[in-house]
Order: structure tokens, then sequence, then C-alpha cells
């Protein structure tokens, strides 16, 4: 287990720490927020071992990246990250549950996928987006990791048409090379639902795209959570050296 820890105090926001969890205790609080997040939040239909949990089979083998906020003590914002040798005990990466990512097979033992993202809704500021990539960038340079993967939630509370709209949006100029290209399991009916509103990219995905990372195809729909899944890989030789520089300061 890394044993990784950078502060941040930007402006007037509150003191941010970042660290990968030491104790089982330190998981349940990100469990806790996971649940906040995606149970309360959105909706989602989870089951864990207790109340106000959010916890799967994934999570035993996990290193779970923590945000916590120096003043308060709490959890405000989570990454769960996977490992190559993790992905190979378990089975596959989360994503593959959503995705065929056989194109990516290539990149297996270089790749680390990052699951379950979420930040308390009242710290969904640069500032703890940065602390969490910060944060997964030191773990891959550490760890000889040249790329990061995972899924990017849109909300699909309208049916979809966010969804569609944003994807419409994002492939523009974000779309992956075809060698790099990953293919929904269960996909949105794209051709059924409008791609012209005009819509807000999620905090999360928009830090992905400013960080330089592609979008890998069309989403998947995830029925348990009520979302459309975009399948976001960050080859972290492209990430953005402005950003790289601002979150590799304190590597």
């Amino acid at each position: 287990m890394l044993n990784l820890r950078q502060q941040a105090d930007v402006g007037s926001q509150p003191s941010l720490t970042v660290s990968f969890a030491q104790h089982q205790s330190e998981v349940r609080e990100a469990q806790r927020l996971r649940y906040r997040v995606f149970a309360e939040e959105m909706g989602a239909r989870l089951e864990g071992s207790e109340p106000g949990i959010d916890e799967d089979r994934f999570d035993e083998h996990c290193q779970h990246l923590l945000v916590r906020d120096d003043n308060t003590g709490e959890v405000v914002g989570t990454y769960r990250v996977i490992t190559p040798d993790v992905a190979k005990r378990v089975g596959g990466f989360y994503s593959e549950s959503e995705f065929d990512i056989s194109r990516l097979d290539n990149l297996r033992d270089r790749l680390v996928e990052v699951g379950r993202s979420c930040v308390h809704p009242d710290y969904r500021h640069g500032g703890t987006i940065a602390m969490l990539w910060g944060g997964l960038a030191r773990f891959a340079a550490n760890n000889g990791y040249d790329y990061a993967m995972g899924c990017a939630s849109i909300s699909m509370a309208d049916g979809g048409h966010v969804a569609a709209s944003i994807y419409r949006t994002l492939r523009e100029k974000h779309l992956s090379p075809l060698e790099y290209r990953v293919f929904p399991r269960f996909g949105l009916p794209m051709e059924h639902l409008d791609w012209n509103l005009e819509a807000e990219i999620p905090p999360l995905l928009k830090g992905y795209i400013r960080l330089g990372a592609y979008i890998c195809g069309e989403p998947a729909w995830d029925p348990d959570f009520n979302t459309a899944d975009v399948l976001v890989l960050m080859p972290m030789a492209r990430m953005s050296q402005r950003y790289a520089r601002r979150l590799l300061s304190n590597a």
C-alpha cells in the first residue's frame, strides 16, 4: 500500500489532504460518501453489508484514494484504484462489465483503473478534483503505469437526452484514436435521443477532458446507477503539461 499524502489550501477553499486508506474504517468512510452521492443524490440501487454503505466485490481488493477536509476530518472525495494485478485476481476490470475493451488488451499491464469516483456536493470545485488527480498521477508515476482509465457517469434522469448531447459535444474534439475504441455492452438508443441540447458537462468528466483524456466511444447504460457511462482513457504522457506541473508539484 502506497503511503501518499499531499496538502492543499487554495484561496478561501478548505485545507484538503489526499492519501490512500490505511484501515478498513477509512474504506468505510469512502463507502459512506459513495452511498450519499450515488444512492441518496442520484437514486442508484445499491447493496451493501450494512445500511448507508456502497460496497461490491472489488472493494476488498482495491486501494481507496481519499480527499479529506483537514478542518472537519470528513472524507469529501474518493477514487477506487484497480491495478492490473487486482484485475487479474478478480477476473477483470470493473469497466469490462459495461464495455468490450479488447482493443486495450495490449495496454493491460501498464493500465490502472479508477472507479466509484465521487465528490461531496459542497466540494465540487477544481481543488478537490485536482487533489484526486494529483494523488492518482503520483501513484501512476511511482508504479510505472502509463495509462489510467475509468467510467465517467452522466445522469439519465431525463431519459438520456442530456447524455447524448454531451457525448455529441465531446466526440467532436476528444474521441480516441480507433485503436483505443471500446464498445458498450448495453448502449443507449442514440438514434431515438435528442442530441442537440445545451448540456453542462459534469465536473469530473470536464476535469478529465482538461487533463487531455480521450473519450473511447459511445456511452453505455448502467441501469443500477441510472447513468450513461463513457469510458475515459488518460495516456499519462498526453496529460496537459500545465496541469501535470500543478498535480505533480509535490510528488
